[in-house]
């Protein structure tokens, strides 16, 4: 028999559930189907509801609601083809179904076509009074669109609707920041506070706007307005400990961080700011303590790793540093940051043999940064390989070919092999970048600085500015 219509939708799920469990047949109204069908959809139980489309269409074969919900799963599983085919024959019987035009949509976004699928749920806005859902799949479509402003005015429309639709609410503030907005963020987060003052999720944005701005004071204070609206919010304690630890106040962030721990299962990364608290406090024993708990926690975050070799990296206990940063590398070589590290740690340690294979090793891994390069040359020039040196340079000036740094350097070897030529043609090119930068060349080649070879090609571009 039919469910009774005021039977709660767990029970309608629990008696279709119980059906499927034995030879009985169980009859359910159209709409019982549909609430059992959304709550399969939304709980990702897609056979499950594949099975309750198939008997709620034996028992209601005319039903258009149950057909788009097929249509739905057809789409989710990529079966467009015969998706389309459906919606055809449905638009036949109700061309003023929003829920028609927007399944064509979804298709249409899943073919890639975003302008399509936004034309087509205009057209959907236009047959609906409810249109919350519209809006928000608007919103998404102009994302992969990247139309940042019309997507924040739709997830706007959103937030309107439903305060409590955080999803959009998030989604809003992540367009003012691709916008690079913030001011726009802040004023909207604080009328939105107007209206919800308890609103923990909120507060806890509005503080890493302020944050954005370098407004440290108006941060702290969004951070504990969102720990007043929920103490178990752990973001805000955390966040409010990053705030407190650039503000110089370690021990109070220590505190914040050691909420988070008490509060839930210990993360690496409270352990790695705890450990940075204790360092900034010159609490040595404490940091290495909270670092090696760090690694322990997650030995994958090359956060932690790299802390613990700069701590001893600081010290100048280089042996101690090599042997955590090659602890790193034994768990994951091909992080090019742990590379780039081991080669300064071996170039201080006066090998430059490694330090040469080190560096080659993660410039290979993608670190194509300025000091990668500078660092280079001069450890392959101490292995007296003053062209192999200048060949880095080289490849330097492919990311950098504007940077002044290594064309003097470039300079400097050269006249090291006693290339004039090529030393005047790179030292005129540096000067003509950037002429303050003469001061480096100066004091990485003092015994060339004040050279009258130098002198004179300085005081000829001297002369050529004036000019």
């Amino acid at each position: 028999m039919a469910l009774e219509s005021n039977e709660r939708p767990d029970q309608s799920i629990a008696k279709f559930e119980s059906m499927l469990k034995t030879d009985d047949v169980y009859f359910f109204d159209a709409e019982d189907f549909e609430e059992i069908i959304h709550h399969y959809l939304n709980n990702g139980k897609i056979t499950l509801a594949k099975k309750a489309i198939r008997i709620g269409l034996q028992q209601h074969p005319g039903s258009i609601e149950l057909k788009l919900l097929d249509v739905e799963v057809l789409v989710f599983e990529n079966h467009l083809d015969l998706a389309e085919q459906y919606l055809d024959e449905l638009q036949v019987l109700d061309s003023s179904n929003e829920e028609i035009f927007i399944q064509r949509a979804n298709i249409f976004s899943k073919k890639d076509n975003h302008e399509a699928a936004v034309e087509l749920l205009n057209h959907a806005l236009n047959l609906t009074d409810n249109s919350f859902d519209i809006y928000s799949l608007l919103g998404m479509e102009y994302l992969f669109m990247d139309d940042y402003k019309l997507a924040k005015e739709s997830f706007m429309r959103c937030v309107d609707f439903d305060d409590q639709d955080y999803s959009s609410l998030y989604n809003v503030i992540y367009c003012f920041e691709f916008l690079e907005d913030h001011d726009g963020a802040i004023v909207y987060l604080n009328d939105y506070l107007e209206r919800n003052p308890y609103c923990e999720v909120a507060w806890h944005q509005l503080g890493k706007q302020y944050i954005s701005k370098n407004m440290l004071s108006e941060a702290l204070t969004a951070f504990d307005f969102a720990i007043i609206s929920d103490d178990t919010f752990i973001g805000a304690y955390f966040e409010k400990g990053k705030v407190l630890e650039k503000m110089g106040k370690y021990n109070e962030a220590i505190e914040n961080y050691e909420t988070t721990i008490q509060m839930e299962d210990p993360t690496s990364h409270a352990y790695l700011r705890i450990g940075k608290c204790y360092e900034r406090l010159e609490n040595d024993e404490m940091a290495k303590y909270y670092y090696y708990h760090t690694v322990h926690e997650d030995p994958l975050l090359d956060k932690g790793w790299l802390a613990i070799t700069d701590f001893y990296f600081r010290k100048k206990n280089y042996k101690k540093a090599l042997f955590y940063v090659n602890k790193a590398l034994n768990i994951d070589g091909e992080n090019a940051q742990y590379w780039k590290k081991c080669a300064m740690i071996n170039a201080a340690l006066d090998r430059y043999d490694q330090a040469d294979y080190s560096y080659k090793q993660a410039v290979d891994l993608g670190n194509y940064e300025l000091g990668t390069w500078l660092d280079w040359a001069d450890v392959i020039k101490k292995n007296d390989d003053i062209p192999g040196a200048i060949q880095v340079l080289s490849q330097g000036q492919e990311f950098y070919p504007d940077n002044a740094e290594l064309k003097y350097k470039t300079a400097g070897f050269y006249l090291e092999t006693n290339d004039t030529i090529n030393a005047r043609i790179s030292l005129i090119d540096a000067l003509k970048m950037d002429f303050k930068k003469l001061e480096v060349f100066k004091q990485q080649f003092p015994q060339y600085a004040t050279s009258d070879w130098v002198r004179k090609i300085v005081a000829t571009f001297e002369k050529s500015i004036r000019q």
